[in-house]
């Protein structure tokens, strides 16, 4: 009986042993990020800084080998991101890739990873398509996309009045996406959308969408940008007396750090709807403030979201006692996804997060009490209410 019960033992733990396998015998983590650029602010160093602060919590090792963060700058080019990953994948033994703020360049990196076998867990770009018909077994959408962003925003400011809309869109396939997606959800509630116009990334210049966003006298603006062509935008439409006029300003992707370049004299009033803010509750506080003092910013939600995904990422690999990529992501979409920001979030087949969002209004200076102390969190939405419910989904991924 002892003889019999030492042999199962050891079959037992000679067969954990080989499961627990990691490739190269090292977890390398990919950050690609803007680190020049105009989404810089948003994700870039801060972006790095989130992955670190995600091994830190989760321990030096998984499974007795090392974590490895690198990171690299795609300058939102995506021949130059794609190029990046190649030679990460090819010759640098990268296992999962990080963030990727822009849309284009994410979905690029998304189908490389299906051919590749590895994984993107993306918290940067916007686009719901890569969760809809482009969806794949390889990729985790983290943090937000122009689904949740359009309709969570959309819905609140028309029930306040707001029926008639304008689009100031930037022409990259974010931009597009998020005008298509708060189009659906503005004509659903009665609304209209009397016109728009399409400017290109990182334009210095707002004055002439402005003026046309002026003279459409709908009653509301909404940017359907990012990074610095926010900030700009609605900077610009301020000095334009678009708010003294009459005329609400939305912006349908906006950051803490937005809200900071803007000021809250220009931003004040105005809408968004975010993933994360790091003044909700204790434990926010307390990871926001380390962060600040790495990052000289406060979290934005796509920073939250490398810190988030890393975490899970690591957590599933301990799990499955394996580093292999369906493996892991079978038990990234088993285990419960629980961070400092995120609270009983679940991964779905088609790779999307379902997360609480929150909608958001910038504060006035009066209101504000410290430092990026900016908004007011007006509701929580539920996961499950603010993405693309199953029914709606072209993911074959669901219809399995």
């Amino acid at each position: 009986m002892m003889r019999q019960f030492l042999a199962a033992a050891l079959v037992a733990a000679m067969t954990t042993a080989a499961h627990a396998q990691v490739s190269d015998d090292v977890v390398r983590i990919g950050v690609l990020t803007d680190l020049s650029s105009w989404g810089r602010d948003n994700s870039g160093p801060g972006s790095v800084e989130a992955a670190r602060m995600a091994v830190e919590e989760f321990g030096p090792t998984v499974l007795g080998k090392p974590i490895e963060i690198i990171s690299a700058d795609h300058q939102m080019k995506t021949d130059v991101g794609v190029q990046i990953v190649r030679g990460w994948f090819d010759n640098g033994k990268v296992d999962a890739v990080v963030d990727i703020p822009n849309s284009g360049i994410a979905i690029a990196v998304h189908n490389m990873v299906r051919e590749r076998n590895k994984i993107a867990l993306l918290s940067g770009p916007g686009a719901s398509s890569l969760t809809d018909e482009l969806c794949s077994p390889n990729t985790v959408h983290f943090a937000y996309d122009t689904y949740a962003l359009s309709k969570v925003t959309a819905s609140a400011v028309i029930k306040e009045g707001g029926k008639s809309w304008f689009f100031v869109t930037a022409d990259y396939a974010f931009g597009q996406q998020l005008e298509k997606d708060a189009t659906r959800f503005i004509n659903e509630m009665g609304g209209k959308v009397l016109g728009s116009v399409k400017h290109p990334t990182n334009t210095a210049d707002f004055s002439s969408f402005a003026l046309q966003a002026q003279s459409s006298k709908a009653d509301v603006v909404a940017f359907a940008n990012a990074g610095q062509d926010t900030d700009n935008s609605i900077k610009q439409s301020g000095e334009f007396g678009l708010v003294q006029g009459g005329q609400k300003l939305v912006g349908l992707l906006m950051f803490d750090t937005d809200v900071h370049a803007i000021g809250l004299n220009a931003a004040q009033g105005t809408y968004m709807t975010t993933a994360s803010y790091w003044n909700m509750d204790e434990k926010t506080r307390a990871w926001s403030k380390k962060f600040y003092a790495r990052a000289n910013v406060m979290p934005t939600m796509i920073q939250t979201g490398v810190y988030g995904s890393v975490l899970h990422y690591l957590k599933a690999i301990q799990a499955a006692g394996t580093d292999d990529p369906k493996a892991v992501m079978a038990k990234m979409r088993e285990l419960p996804i629980e961070d400092t920001f995120v609270h009983g979030g679940k991964l779905r087949e088609d790779g999307r997060v379902i997360r609480d969002m929150y909608l958001a209004k910038v504060k006035k200076p009066s209101e504000s009490k410290e430092p990026w102390d900016y908004l007011d969190i007006v509701k929580t939405v539920k996961g499950e209410d603010a993405y693309r419910p199953v029914s709606e989904s072209k993911c074959p991924l669901l219809k399995k």
